[in-house]
């Protein structure tokens, strides 16, 4: 009749595995993915010792049993150090593997003559339940099993309970589920392991053992902050991770979250985020505003002299919602950007509006001087410093008619910045920049400098101005011209969004000139050549951003020069 128990055991033990590796997720805890692996192994050799007919057979299957007396309690306590988040070192766990290892050994000395190590006697007869080994005498290795086995039940409550006081970033929800099994089975294995029923109990609390797990499974992929929904975030380093549920009960965070909102230290794991005053006049206010409305997905926090970006989405398990989570992201930089941008101060209208109009004459008398000194060294560079400047305000105006997130006078600065991005050609020798030819490797060299030295007259020059955002776009543009989106560009090989806007628009600008118009050294090219050329640069030479404002101002281009012939 145990048969039936012990096979059922092991049925129950197979379908937990399947349901186990039908939700398997690379994430999951090696050390829960081996609990699910030899619980059906251990309950197997129960169920074939419930079949045998003769003590060899028994004694075979029985020596199946002990991989769970030798190695699932080892991997339980594994398990509960690892969701209790409590290191434990490689070295360690090695050793403790030998030990289990060198102890199941001796237990497959069973049955064998001469060798007492495990097992110095027994007697065997089949019972109207079933067979059953009695009179066992059992040797000094078989004490250690059961000393071993208390260690690690042990350890493993001790893990527990000071879990449950001292940390309170592991869920409560776990610490039950993890202490529940562990009580079972070993109140089955010392004080209840065979039943008035005359069965052993320890495959069902293996299979209670699954059930609690397969139960930590299933939050694990809600707790889990390392899951592969936000892998990318998590190995960036600088990006910040929360999460709450509905009822705003603490999921959890990352460690640069808590850095940036040190009050994330006071919540514990599945408490009420609400009685945190700092918490819940910030993230919780966040989150009330973005579940009436989803516009309101992000925020800028703002601590000292950093500036944070906050993003808020919800917290998904599978296809539901399950709850909210932030993303906050460093945004210091950026926003004292768009506050350089757009600073205007209403108690200061005046007074800026007087400088303003200052700063205009003298930006226009410097522009105009400056174009005409370089003019004057090269004929074909004025022509191509108004050219250029045209058609950056070409540009720029389909961006502002399509709504570009610029402002009118960062617009009209980068317009006016426009004919100082040669300026540096004023250091380059004359041999060079009058040569009527291509240059040489080594005198294209001494050409480029013409960026970074360009930068540095613009510093010079404006170095006192009051118009701190012109003075930085007029040096960006100069500088930076001659960047390449693909990072193949000069003088410092920038890539990307690295490339400053006002510098990228500059570069397209630039390079259609230089196709459309005549050189000392070439004939200009028809405006399909050249706009064939634009396209193809477009992702890597250009920003490809800025494609459809340039498609935009192409009949703009050749209407204004054709006009120039």
């Amino acid at each position: 009749m145990s048969a039936y128990y012990y096979g059922a055991m092991l049925g129950l033990s197979l379908i937990m595995l399947i349901m186990y590796v039908s939700i398997w997720h690379k994430h999951f805890d090696t050390r829960i993915t081996l609990i699910f692996a030899l619980v059906p192994v251990a309950n197997l050799g129960y169920f074939l010792a419930s079949l045998a007919t003769t003590d060899v057979a028994y004694i075979a299957a029985n020596k199946l049993t002990y991989i769970g007396g030798c190695y699932l309690q080892l991997i339980i306590m594994l398990a509960i150090f690892s969701q209790c988040k409590i290191n434990v070192k490689r070295p360690i766990t090695v050793a403790l593997f030998v030990i289990s290892t060198i102890i199941y050994l001796s237990s497959l000395t069973i049955g064998i003559d001469g060798i007492d190590i495990f097992y110095k006697g027994y007697s065997f007869k089949i019972t109207e339940i079933g067979p059953v080994l009695y009179d066992k005498h059992y040797g000094f290795m078989h004490t250690a099993f059961y000393a071993l086995f208390i260690i690690y039940f042990a350890l493993g409550i001790g893990a527990i309970v000071y879990s449950y006081f001292k940390k309170k970033q592991v869920s409560r929800k776990t610490i039950f589920l993890l202490f529940t099994p562990q009580l079972i089975a070993v109140v089955t294995f010392f004080g209840l392991k065979s039943n008035v029923f005359g069965v052993d109990l320890v495959p069902a609390t293996y299979f209670i053992g699954e059930v609690s797990y397969l139960i930590i499974v299933f939050r694990m992929r809600l707790y889990d902050i390392g899951d592969s929904s936000i892998d990318s975030l998590m190995e960036n380093g600088d990006t910040g991770f929360v999460s709450f549920d509905f009822k705003y009960n603490y999921i959890g965070s990352n460690d640069t979250a808590k850095k940036i909102f040190p009050a994330l230290n006071d919540l514990t794991v599945d408490g009420t985020a609400l009685k945190n005053e700092f918490i819940a006049k910030t993230m919780i206010a966040w989150l009330n505003d973005f579940a009436s409305d989803q516009s309101k997905n992000s925020v800028v926090y703002e601590v000292g002299e950093a500036s944070y970006l906050v993003n808020m989405t919800y917290l998904f398990d599978g296809r539901k919602k399950r709850g909210y989570q932030l993303y906050v992201t460093d945004d210091t930089s950026n926003q004292k950007y768009i506050k350089l941008i757009n600073q205007y101060n209403d108690e200061l209208q005046a007074e800026v509006e007087q400088k303003t109009a200052n700063i205009v004459r003298m930006h226009d008398n410097f522009i105009l001087g400056m174009a005409t000194m370089v003019e004057s060294r090269d004929n074909s560079t004025g022509g191509h410093i108004k050219r250029t400047s045209q058609a950056v305000k070409f540009i720029i105006d389909k961006m502002q008619a399509d709504g570009a997130n610029f402002s009118e006078q960062f617009c009209r600065d980068v317009v006016k910045a426009a004919p100082m991005h040669d300026l540096g050609k004023i250091a380059v020798d004359d041999a060079i920049l009058r040569k009527p030819g291509r240059y040489t490797p080594e005198e294209f060299e001494q050409m480029k400098k013409h960026a970074a030295e360009g930068a540095h007259i613009v510093r010079t020059i404006l170095e006192d101005t009051d118009d701190v955002e012109f003075k930085k776009i007029a040096e960006n543009v100069a500088h930076y011209h001659h960047e390449r989106w693909d990072g193949s560009g000069y003088p410092e090989g920038l890539k990307g969004n690295e490339i400053p806007i006002e510098a990228r628009i500059m570069a397209i600008a630039d390079v259609y000139d230089a196709l459309v118009s005549k050189r000392v050294y070439k004939e200009k090219m028809s405006f399909a050549e050249a706009d064939k050329i634009i396209m193809e640069g477009m992702g890597k030479h250009f920003d490809p951003s800025l494609e459809k404002y340039y498609v935009a101002a192409r009949p703009d281009l050749e209407k204004y020069y054709s006009e120039q012939e």
